[in-house]
């Protein structure tokens, strides 16, 4: 009897790469993507890692699969534009063996800053996608990538959403395919892609994409449903259950391959069906190319670009019901905050104390932008916050930016932190940069980085020195500090913002949450001797809240025992005591 599972979808990634045959795997973790390594992992037949960002994590696999083995790569949908480099060229250089990138999109923005639909990046650079509706698709496509990604000679991309990534379902276990590797051949006019190679590659290019048009007709993955012919609807992913929940009685023609666009497949459900709607999430990619073929479709005019989708959403959009929706239930609004106890909140309230204005970049510490620290004003992507520092000093000078940092984690560092902070060093720059040391990859779940010591494996390794770094490029102000020292931390901040070159200051405490034990301390405040001042509330710690007479209270089921308001009271009211 054949085994089965109930899965995430990235689980089931995981478990198609598996049975794929799939031996290297590189990712950089970020939601709604990083569960796909962490289960990759479990299965030792893949040499499976972290690599310092996608653009890498998207070159080790290319380097795998031209030696000849399966190989995959996943990342989320911003990570997709730090790997477009190689992943624009190597859709004209081909595969040897199968490569696979696994792009997870977040509509509706649950931990993302934009959203990007990876199909119009695909398109640009000429690569297939495939798009899976549910966990035993997701499994079963990845496989079928492979395939295609060998038989066609290029790269393809499985496109996830947050919905598919993070839902479960039941999946069909089967065993792993052990595929041959295939002997690597030098090759240098379709693996050197210089100009005159790479012209002759393109054409090899245009004609496989027309190759796939037509072929991709028969593909099993893309599937016609015919019911009521007065409805027709295409879709893919996960929008396919919603049209299926909300439109039972229509017609619908599900599109495994969402680029390039079986033509005739799709011309041929339309002449079938009276009114055709095309139902798909972010961009009207399939729309905007079906209506330049002259077919008569529906789609935008009625359906948001925004967001996720939902039955009710498309019971209301296309069948005009009323929909009566419960009002949400009332609850306290709770925005993110920084966790009890985190680092991060010490040093920000620092910078708020001296009144410094923090360039940001993509982490936890994103969470110094809102209220009460309002220290970061900037954050564009991972890295991006030493050069936009840069950028301000050579725009207004060096003195414009002595109330000015950028802020950056250890693992963001690592992603593209230091091609900033070279490029600093290099062009003269100044400034004061603030490294802030938790010791892992916080803002997706504690995976390691190139400066933990531990490899996605488990194996340890080689822990790189963010301080002996930054002092081989040539900076000589380079400073650790206890992120939990404030008052060495303020004085330090004052000298480095002083000086006309550039300072990297590095912060050290780990992730509260890093450690599963709890602190032997904690704080408490001695009511008789609190002056209501609330200068314990000003860090914002969720664990302090102000009674209705206005002495403070710390709870003790959420106090770290990090000490921040401790340090803060004036009057002797919060101590410290055992827990």
């Amino acid at each position: 009897m054949q085994m089965k599972e109930i899965m995430l979808g990235n689980e089931a990634i995981a478990r198609g790469a598996y049975e794929a045959g799939v031996k290297v795997s590189a990712a950089y973790p970020g939601t709604p993507s990083t569960e796909i390594s962490e289960n990759i992992v479990k299965y030792k037949e893949i040499y499976s890692e972290w690599s310092p960002n996608e653009k890498v994590a998207m070159e080790v696999a290319i380097g795998a699969s031209i030696s000849g083995v399966r190989a995959l790569a996943s990342m989320k949908h911003v990570g997709v534009n730090v790997a477009a480099d190689p992943l624009f060229t190597i859709s004209y250089a081909g595969v040897n063996g199968g490569l696979v990138l696994v792009a997870a999109d977040d509509p509706g923005l649950y931990s993302s800053q934009n959203e990007q639909d990876t199909r119009m990046v695909a398109r640009a650079a000429q690569v297939p996608v495939l798009e899976p509706s549910d966990s035993e698709e997701a499994k079963e496509f990845v496989k079928f990538a492979f395939d295609m990604s060998e038989k066609y000679d290029t790269p393809v991309i499985v496109r996830t959403t947050t919905r598919l990534s993070h839902s479960q379902g039941m999946v069909n276990l089967c065993n792993r395919i052990e595929v041959e590797d295939k002997a690597y051949i030098g090759n240098p006019a379709k693996n050197v892609m210089m100009p005159g190679n790479a012209k002759v590659r393109h054409l090899v290019v245009e004609a496989r994409t027309k190759q796939m048009i037509e072929e991709g007709c028969d593909f099993p993955i893309n599937q016609m449903e015919y019911k009521d012919k007065s409805i027709g609807v295409i879709t893919s992913g996960i929008p396919y259950q919603y049209v299926k929940e909300a439109l039972p009685e229509a017609s619908v023609l599900k599109l495994g391959m969402v680029n390039p666009l079986p033509r005739k497949l799709i011309e041929e459900f339309a002449a079938s069906v009276e009114n055709l709607y095309i139902v798909e999430e972010l961009d009207p990619v399939i729309e905007e190319q079906v209506k330049s073929w002259g077919i008569k479709a529906i789609g935008k005019e009625i359906l948001t670009v925004q967001g996720e989708y939902s039955a009710n959403l498309l019971r209301k959009a296309i069948k005009k019901e009323e929909i009566e929706i419960k009002p949400v239930a009332q609850v306290p609004n709770r925005p993110p905050v920084l966790c009890p106890g985190c680092p991060h909140r010490s040093v920000f309230s620092v910078l708020k104390k001296l009144g410094i204005h923090a360039a940001g970049d993509i982490g936890c510490y994103t969470l110094g932008a809102v209220a009460p620290l309002n220290v970061v004003d900037t954050t564009v992507c991972m890295g991006a916050s030493i050069s936009t520092l840069h950028g301000m000093e050579k725009a207004k000078g060096k003195e414009y930016i002595k109330n000015w940092v950028a802020v950056i984690g250890d693992s963001t560092f690592m992603h593209t932190g230091i091609n900033s902070l070279i490029n600093m060093v290099y062009n003269k720059g100044t400034g004061t940069v603030m490294i802030l040391d938790n010791s892992t990859t916080g803002m997706t779940g504690h995976q390691d980085h190139a400066a933990t010591g531990k490899t996605l494996m488990g194996e340890e390794t080689i822990a790189i020195s963010i301080p002996d770094l930054c002092r081989s490029l040539g900076i000589h102000n380079v400073i650790e500090v206890n992120a939990f020292d404030t008052k060495a931390l303020e004085k330090i901040v004052k000298e480095e913002l002083r000086k006309d070159e550039i300072s990297v200051i590095i912060t050290k405490a780990p992730c509260v949450l890093l450690s599963k034990k709890l602190s032997d301390t904690q704080c408490n405040v001695v009511s008789i001797k609190c002056k209501k001042c609330g200068m314990c509330l000003k860090p914002g710690c969720p664990a302090i809240t102000k009674k209705e007479d206005g002495i403070t209270v710390i709870n003790e089921t959420m106090c770290n025992g990090c000490n921040l308001c401790f340090e803060q009271c004036k009057f002797g009211a919060i101590e410290k005591m055992g827990r």
